[in-house]
């Protein structure tokens, strides 16, 4: 195969895989002009803070209020933020209108790039042109892996909600449940209709659908309830996020329901949950990750002309389960809040 044969063939590789890749070829590499060489040319190369000009980066994503989630997002692109020498303004709404705005105060200010969320892609989609327009870089994280290209973005951080959906309809084959209610907190998000659709793909068993007012958790308890109350023969609970899966535990409680929890997304306190065993697992998107290497995609290409994914691959960061197997090894990471 002749040398442009070859790079035809090759395929997309996400810039997380090819660092990784890259730092296992120089520890392992020990040739005399290799590995020794290049410890020598980067001995006075800093790790720490970047010592490119400052530049400013916008955030703005769809979180409600009171979701830890977001906060692990934030997390992640605040150390990005650090590390880059980036302002970064962070700013949120669950009012797909009002996150639009919020991207148009982000291009009113200037800003070098943003990092969007497109849980309503069609609400979005005028301003994100208008950024790209202005000429400032956009880039997707969590919400919009269908859309980011056809909507001009630069790069996708998340995971694939159908793919994530079908994989835990397929664990809960494995469980034993013949009857799961999957609880949508937020109607009209495409990534939680995604995550339950995908479940009622691959389940064998019945699944019904149960929207509840995510803000509210109090009414979240009391819908649950009156739900597994009403049909007895609901024996799992899908929940997609972990503050709903954990006032979940509580509803089940009360309506003296045996039905067993399982959901999306992790916090402190629901790996606590998995290790009572109070909730059987969680599929974990790394938000951190997510909110990381947003910002971090951002500052590459404006200061080397790099394309996370190459611009057409998402970078994926799950679907990937916790269960009672590999909780103890994440707690310590939800203990920091970066998991």
């Amino acid at each position: 195969m002749n040398g442009t044969a070859l790079l035809r063939s090759r395929r997309i590789v996400p810039v997380v895989a090819v660092a990784a890749a890259a730092a296992l070829t120089l520890a392992g590499c020990s040739s005399n002009s290799g590995g020794k060489k290049a410890a020598e040319d980067t001995a006075g190369v800093s790790a720490g803070k970047a010592t490119t000009p400052r530049m400013t980066i916008a955030m703005v994503t769809h979180a409600p209020s009171g979701d830890t989630f977001w906060d692990t997002i934030r997390k992640g692109a605040q150390a990005a933020a650090a590390k880059d020498n980036i302002k970064l303004i962070y700013s949120n709404d669950e009012n797909a209108g009002d996150q639009a705005n919020l991207v148009q105060n982000a291009i009113d200010q200037k800003v070098d790039g943003i990092a969007v969320t497109l849980a309503k892609p069609d609400a979005l989609k005028a301003v994100v042109a208008k950024a790209e327009k202005a000429g400032i870089p956009v880039v997707g994280l969590n919400a919009g892996l269908s859309v980011w290209k056809q909507q001009g973005l630069l790069s996708f951080f998340g995971q694939d909600e159908a793919v994530s959906g079908q994989a835990l309809g397929t664990k809960l084959n494995s469980t034993g449940a013949k009857h799961a209610l999957c609880v949508i907190q937020a109607q009209g998000d495409v990534n939680l209709e995604q995550r339950c659709a995908g479940v009622k793909k691959t389940f064998s068993g019945k699944t019904d659908i149960l929207y509840v007012n995510g803000t509210d958790m109090p009414s979240v308890k009391s819908t649950i309830t009156a739900k597994l109350t009403q049909d007895t023969s609901i024996d799992e609970v899908v929940t997609l996020g972990a503050p709903v899966a954990l006032t979940a535990v509580q509803a089940v409680s009360e309506g003296g329901s045996k039905a067993k929890i399982a959901t999306f997304d992790l916090n402190n306190e629901l790996v606590s949950a998995i290790q009572k065993g109070t909730i059987q697992f969680a599929v974990d998107q790394q938000p951190y990750l997510q909110g990381y290497l947003a910002i971090d995609s951002l500052w590459l290409y404006k200061t080397n002309g790099n394309y996370s994914g190459g611009g057409e691959a998402p970078v994926l960061t799950g679907p990937a389960f916790v269960d009672k197997a590999n909780v103890d090894a994440v707690a310590k990471f939800a203990a920091k809040g970066t998991r």
